[in-house]
């Protein structure tokens, strides 16, 4: 929970006492004080269930843009949850099966369509959504969604200068918040625009200097280590990178389908999952990504090629 120092003041200031400093009693605290709604005032990347013993109900719930898994099922009158597929695999009647609509979506969109996993009968919680479960009950319900204005909507800004002064406050008070850590904070350098932004924001809220990781490619035309070292430099981080070639590529396949649980179209997740190695072997476990940049603006073919269909 990003934002859990200043929840955790405002709960003071209402007469709350904490025993610890973790960000999970801000939120019990929270929930205390506002139910489920608490979700709402929540910044940060989480999935959690929480048993209300004097309500008798359980609530599970899932961050805005769906970064946490939550995953359950259904058998009989029981419910099972997860954070893991293969979790609930365990769970007595429950089937690895395949579900031919979330494939078919795999297939046209890369991924299936929330509430839906490759596995029959097996759900995620969607993002931005609360599920209740009471006396027998299960209902869902989104408490966000992201707002995008009509394209006849006016502008909200009356120029170019005012649009970015204020995604560079977002994206500084982004950084900052995500940069309060109790363990050193990494980032991941690409060379691309997103993983630049993000590292150059982090670079200047690093004392002791900013770590920075990448992956390069043995084919010219996907590797971009002449921009990793060029950002690594002006920035003036510790850089360390990973090759990948066609033969990384497939060896670590198997590993990558077994963490993502799920059919995979592109080989990305392959790099990544190197790239995740690197940096647990230099002894971080938090790093800063630039992901959802693509997924929130619409960049990738995919949004284009939904349009032509």
């Amino acid at each position: 929970i990003f934002n859990y120092v200043e929840l955790r003041e405002q709960l003071r200031a209402k007469g709350r006492h904490f025993r610890t400093t973790s960000d999970t009693e801000v939120i019990l605290h929270l929930y205390d004080e506002m139910g489920e709604d608490c979700v709402s005032a929540l910044n940060g990347d989480f999935a959690f269930a929480l048993w209300d013993g004097r309500r008798r109900r359980m609530v599970l719930t899932r961050d805005r843009m769906g970064v946490r898994p939550l995953f359950y099922t259904r058998q009989g009158e029981r419910l099972y949850f997860a954070s893991e597929v293969k979790a609930l695999l365990q769970a007595p009647g429950v089937a690895a099966e395949i579900d031919p609509v979330a494939l078919d979506q795999i297939f046209t969109l890369w991924a299936p369509i929330a509430p839906r996993t490759p596995f029959r009968n097996i759900y995620e919680i969607e993002p931005a959504s609360l599920m209740i479960v009471q006396e027998g009950s299960v209902s869902t319900r989104p408490y966000w969604s992201l707002e995008y204005p009509d394209r006849d909507a006016p502008p909200r800004h009356g120029d170019e200068r005012a649009a970015a002064e204020e995604l560079r406050a977002l994206l500084t008070e982004a950084t900052r918040m995500r940069m309060r850590a109790d363990v050193p904070v990494g980032a991941y350098l690409s060379g691309g625009l997103d993983s630049s932004i993000t590292s150059a924001l982090a670079a200047g809220m690093a004392p002791g200097g900013l770590r920075t990781f990448s992956v390069t490619f043995d084919s010219a035309e996907h590797d971009e280590s002449p921009f990793q070292i060029e950002m690594a430099r002006a920035l003036g981080t510790h850089h360390s990178a990973v090759a990948c070639g066609e033969g990384d590529i497939a060896a670590v396949f198997p590993d990558v389908i077994r963490f993502t649980e799920r059919p995979i179209l592109r080989t990305a997740p392959a790099p990544l999952y190197k790239l995740s190695s690197l940096v647990r072997e230099a002894g971080l476990k938090v790093v800063l990504t630039g992901e959802g940049a693509d997924e929130v603006f619409a960049g990738y073919d995919i949004f284009k090629e939904a349009r032509v269909r």
